[in-house]
C-alpha cells in the first residue's frame, strides 16, 4: 500500500440515474485514461432496471433473457465476473477504474478490499455484514450487494452493487448470481426505514477511501465524458 504521505488521488464522478449500456462506455472511456498514466476514478451512479450477465463457459438461453425482457427490464451481456444479476433504482452502483499498481497488483486483494468497504458501510448503518465462500457481501444467508469485476493490464472496471432501497421483488425472477436457495436483501428492509442512494454515498466514499488509503477529488457529474457519449 503507499505510504500516507503519497496516496493515490481517486476522482468521484456522479453519474446519477444513466444507461447501464452508457455506463460501460463511460468505463472504457476511464479506463483509456490509463494509458498516459494513472487516472483513477470511482464513477457512482444508479440504472433503470437491467438484468446483466457475465462471463461463463455457455451463453445463456436466449428465451430465459427474453422471458427478463418481458417484464420491462433491458438485458445486457457484459464482460464482468460473475453470474446473472440485476440493477436498477434505489441501488448504488459502484465502478471503481483503478490502475493496480498503485495499490497492490493483486486480483484477490482487490475484491477482498472492496468486500471490506462495503462491510464498513454497513456497519455504519448498525448493520452486521459479512464475507461468505461466495463473491459479495452478505447479512445472514442474504445478499446485500453483489461484485462483479473485470481487470486488465491491472486496471479495473465494473464493481459492486448495494441494495439501498431497491424493489427486490426484481430478483425474484432470476437466481441471483447463479446461487441457488440464498435471498437477497437491503439496507431498507433490513432497517425497516427507506435508506436511499444518497444517503448512502457519503459513507461509501469515505469508507473506500479508508480502505483503499486514497484520496478523493469529487465532481457532480463529468460533463467532458457524458456529453461524448450518447
Amino acid at each position: 500500500m503507499t505510504s500516507s504521505s503519497c496516496r493515490p488521488l481517486v476522482e468521484v464522478v456522479r453519474l446519477g440515474l444513466v444507461s447501464y449500456h452508457k455506463a460501460l462506455r463511460l468505463q472504457q472511456l476511464y479506463v483509456d485514461r490509463h494509458r498516459s498514466g494513472p487516472a483513477h476514478a470511482v464513477l457512482l451512479c444508479e440504472h433503470p432496471p437491467v438484468y446483466t450477465t457475465g462471463i461463463r463457459h455457455q451463453p445463456y438461453p436466449e428465451e430465459m433473457l427474453e422471458r427478463l425482457r418481458q417484464l420491462g427490464a433491458d438485458v445486457h451481456r457484459s464482460s464482468r465476473g460473475g453470474l446473472v444479476t440485476f440493477h436498477g433504482p434505489g441501488q448504488l452502483v459502484c465502478y471503481p477504474i483503478l490502475h493496480l499498481g498503485s495499490f497492490k497488483k493483486s486480483v484477490r486483494w482487490y475484491v477482498a478490499e472492496l468486500e471490506k468497504t462495503i462491510i464498513s458501510v454497513c456497519s455504519r448503518f448498525g448493520v452486521e455484514a459479512s464475507t461468505s465462500p461466495h463473491t459479495g457481501v452478505w447479512v445472514g444467508d442474504s445478499k446485500i450487494c453483489a461484485m462483479g469485476i473485470h481487470c486488465g493490464r491491472y486496471v479495473t472496471s465494473h464493481g459492486l452493487a448495494l441494495n439501498c432501497n431497491t424493489d427486490l421483488s426484481w430478483f425474484d425472477h432470476i437466481v441471483p448470481c447463479g446461487i441457488e436457495g440464498k435471498g437477497v436483501t437491503s439496507l431498507s428492509a433490513l432497517l425497516k426505514r427507506d435508506v436511499s442512494v444518497d444517503e448512502a454515498v457519503p459513507h461509501l466514499l469515505d469508507a473506500f477511501r479508508l480502505q483503499f488509503n486514497c484520496e478523493l477529488t469529487g465532481t457532480d457529474q463529468d460533463s467532458r465524458a457524458t456529453s461524448s457519449v450518447s
